[in-house]
């Protein structure tokens, strides 16, 4: 790790001695372009699995960073030999992201991207008070016919890799769609469906199963997908059994078995608050919301 430990030093006294400098306009375009590059690169990782191999990575930088500045040298021996070969299995772990992300690269305007700042995209993820009402709906319905059913009500973590596995829908979501999507014999049954905000956008998904053991043996497939979602996602997952007609939901990799209508709403209720407290513009907007309203009482 010596080498990586010149590396870095070298780095830092050309960076002290680059922003002593006076920059030219080159430089400030230059630095525009790698942070937009950078932007791009992060929302690209927020919006796959590749999020959660990155956090994997930085604990072991961490602690290899921590082992340079204890001098553990053995660690920093066995680093510094990996060093070469690692840089190559990240490029193969993260091929399928990668291959991905350039195609939809290939596919967008990036001018248009660039300076399309929607700020009703914050709202329009969130769903509503209503959709929670027809979710709940729907599930006790098709429990009563023991219509199975597997549904994945998505979060922060966008699922747009599985989503495409299935067959675009792109609907509003009431209780009506997803009793008539998961009827017995017909084409979309199959697979789970996907929902986004306040729409159905698809179904007939496949999803990943759990390798967890601690699962009942008596659980089917539908159960061990919801759970496997579940653990690589921030979703919530809902599951109609066509046996008995309960409804279960997995949730951070634990799965709730035989919930009731209340319960089932409050869990949703609570992936619906999570995804406001986290909504910083929209907290801003709603608090001038709020002093213009006031503004205009006190005048009238």
């Amino acid at each position: 790790m010596q080498n990586l430990g010149v590396i870095l030093r070298a780095f830092w006294e050309k960076a002290v001695s680059y922003l002593t400098l006076q920059m030219s306009l080159t430089d400030i375009i230059e630095i525009i372009i790698i942070s937009v590059l950078i932007y791009y690169m992060l929302v690209w990782i927020k919006d796959t699995r590749a999020w959660m191999l990155l956090r994997g990575i930085l604990v072991i930088l961490a602690f290899v960073l921590l082992a340079v500045l204890f001098e553990m040298n053995t660690i920093v021996w066995i680093a510094d030999k990996l060093f070469n070969v690692a840089m190559i299995a990240v490029v193969v772990i993260f091929q399928p992201e990668m291959r991905k992300a350039l195609e939809n690269l290939g596919r967008k305007n990036i001018l248009v991207n660039l300076f399309n700042f929607d700020f009703n995209k914050v709202e329009n993820g969130k769903f509503s008070d209503k959709t929670i009402t027809e979710l709940v709906k729907a599930c006790y319905e098709m429990g009563k016919v023991k219509t199975g059913a597997l549904i994945v009500v998505e979060d922060e973590i966008v699922l747009t890799e599985y989503e495409r596995t299935g067959i675009a829908v792109d609907g509003i979501l009431t209780s009506q769609l997803l009793i008539n999507i998961f009827e017995k014999n017909t084409p979309l049954h199959d697979g789970a469906v996907i929902v986004r905000g306040d729409r159905v956008v698809s179904a007939t998904c496949y999803l990943p199963l759990t390798d967890s053991l601690s699962l009942s043996k008596d659980l089917g497939t539908r159960h061990r997908a919801a759970v496997g979602i579940s653990e690589v996602s921030d979703s919530l997952t809902i599951v109609v059994s066509e046996e008995t007609g309960k409804v279960s939901i997995a949730l951070d990799g634990e799965l709730y078995r035989n919930v009731d209508a209340e319960f089932l709403k409050n869990k949703l209720a609570y992936i619906q608050k999570r995804e406001q407290d986290t909504s910083k513009v929209k907290s801003w907007r709603r608090r001038l919301k709020d002093v213009t309203k006031i503004r205009k009482e006190s005048n009238e």
